[in-house]
């Protein structure tokens, strides 16, 4: 099989499962407070503030993350833009492995977090057409799932929408 040139793995753009929490976790903040601070960060972690903060300079230099002059923390529209990617992952995931494949939910929200951010642009597109195709015709036939895909006309709409889910951590 030719190799396509054009997919980037995480070896690519180096985006590691822990930047992903980080990530993840000033967006949650954010939403959930109207702020993020490095110590909401490490408590929301658990981890200590000097980790956070050797952690969050490296998301500075990736252009990921921002702080304003009174230390609060912001995504950057790329580290935005990487949340709605690692959320719509995470999301289909676990309702594929759950509902498609029925490994149980603990399992499903485990190994939906591991893989979040280790698939390529193009397998994250493809996972929501066959996710959408199953769902919408299944659901004809009898399989259920609370995963809705009908709304969504692209992949590109379904990022778009991300927030997270009531079953992901």
């Amino acid at each position: 099989m030719p190799k396509n040139k054009s997919v980037q793995h995480t070896s690519d753009n180096e985006l590691t499962h822990s930047m992903a929490h980080y990530l993840l976790t000033i967006h949650k903040l954010k939403e959930e407070k109207g702020y993020a601070r490095v110590t909401d960060i490490a408590k929301s972690l658990g981890i200590t503030k000097g980790s956070v903060s050797t952690a969050l300079s490296n998301l500075k230099k990736r252009d990921l993350i921002e702080e304003d002059e009174s230390k609060f923390l912001s995504l950057s529209e790329s580290g935005h833009d990487e949340v709605h990617n690692i959320l719509s992952v995470r999301t289909l995931m676990f309702y594929f492995l759950r509902d498609i494949l029925g490994v149980p939910e603990e399992e499903a929200q485990k190994d939906s977090c591991l893989v979040e951010h280790l698939l390529s642009s193009e397998t994250r597109e493809k996972l929501f057409g066959f996710m959408k195709k199953v769902t919408n015709e299944e659901k004809i036939k009898g399989f259920t799932s609370e995963l809705d895909l009908t709304e969504f006309n692209t992949h590109n709409d379904f990022i778009e929408a991300q927030k997270g889910d009531t079953h992901l951590s």
